[in-house]
């Protein structure tokens, strides 16, 4: 299961389980976000959806209360005659227990319980006519990032000249410089063409563009194991577990790592960690074998 990963979505949407898996998030807190009104409730999400979930989740971790940003999306809504989904148009981060929206690079005001966004007037006018033209620092279009990123998965699919996907994944990266998906998906098909240095300056500008972005990670890991960089390797794998401990591909690729570098006990850990998380797959069978094979390599000793 050494295979480079793509970023991938469906007819330009995502199932539930692969959202929860992205975002890292619990059913539980996903149904709970639903009945709040943050994100619409269904089976499958939308590239939008997605931002907001990945907002929703970092406002969560520095403990910013849903009142409070239920509060902040609604006084954003009135004030801001051109935004209709803050959560997923607007960079939206706190400052200790306070709201804050950053557009165009610059910080605003924060959002507070009794008072919306406490602009002057010159800043107000900026804001009202979001996204701003006369700034000199461009504001990520999504939308048209997203349609050259589905367009990038299309032309895969249909088998099309890979100059083709390349022009078209690059459209995405124009247009959002920050599009980790398209990013990823360039890298591996760098990778797939031996360019490994490419594809490691692909995944490192996913990493930076989203740090909390395990599969970046795990196709690192992929690319500097097939390098014979083991120890590199292994750091990546790591920080993919680290970012989403359900990641069941990197414990298998972690758990053939420790086996090759002969880190037994390490790899019969990871081996069953995979089995919990994946236990049903066709590729349970090999690990497995894998598994008792060591244990009884382990016993011989």
């Amino acid at each position: 299961m050494t295979e480079i990963i793509r970023e991938t979505a469906s007819g330009g949407t995502y199932r539930r389980e692969v959202v929860r898996r992205m975002v890292d998030i619990s059913e539980r807190q996903l149904r709970s976000w639903e009945k709040q009104g943050f994100v619409s409730g269904g089976e499958t999400f939308g590239f939008s959806a997605l931002l907001a979930l990945k907002t929703l989740k970092r406002l969560r971790e520095l403990k910013i209360a849903p009142r409070q940003i239920q509060r902040a999306i609604e006084a954003l809504k009135s004030r801001l005659e051109n935004v209709t989904e803050p959560l997923s148009q607007l960079r939206i981060t706190a400052e200790g227990r306070r709201i804050a929206v950053h557009i165009g690079g610059s910080r605003m005001e924060p959002v507070t319980g009794q008072q919306l966004l406490d602009f002057d007037e010159k800043e107000l006018e900026k804001l009202r006519s979001f996204p701003v033209k006369a700034d000199p620092v461009a504001i990520p279009d999504d939308g048209l990032s997203e349609k050259w990123f589905q367009k990038g998965l299309s032309l895969e699919e249909t088998g099309a000249p890979v100059n083709d996907v390349i022009a078209a994944y690059r459209k995405a990266i124009d247009a959002n410089a920050n599009a980790s998906g398209a990013l990823v998906n360039l890298g591996t098909i760098a990778f797939r063409m031996k360019k490994f240095k490419e594809a490691a300056e692909y995944y490192s500008r996913a990493i930076q563009a989203d740090p909390a972005y395990p599969l970046a990670h795990f196709n690192l890991g992929n690319l500097f194991d097939e390098k014979g960089d083991f120890a590199t390797a292994r750091i990546h794998y790591l920080d993919a577990i680290r970012l989403n401990p359900r990641y069941a591909d990197a414990y298998f690729n972690l758990a053939l790592l420790c086996e090759r570098n002969g880190q037994l006990l390490e790899a019969i850990s990871h081996w069953q960690k995979y089995l919990k998380l994946d236990g049903t797959s066709s590729w349970a069978s090999t690990a497995r074998k894998q598994l008792d094979r060591l244990k009884n390599s382990v016993r011989s000793k």
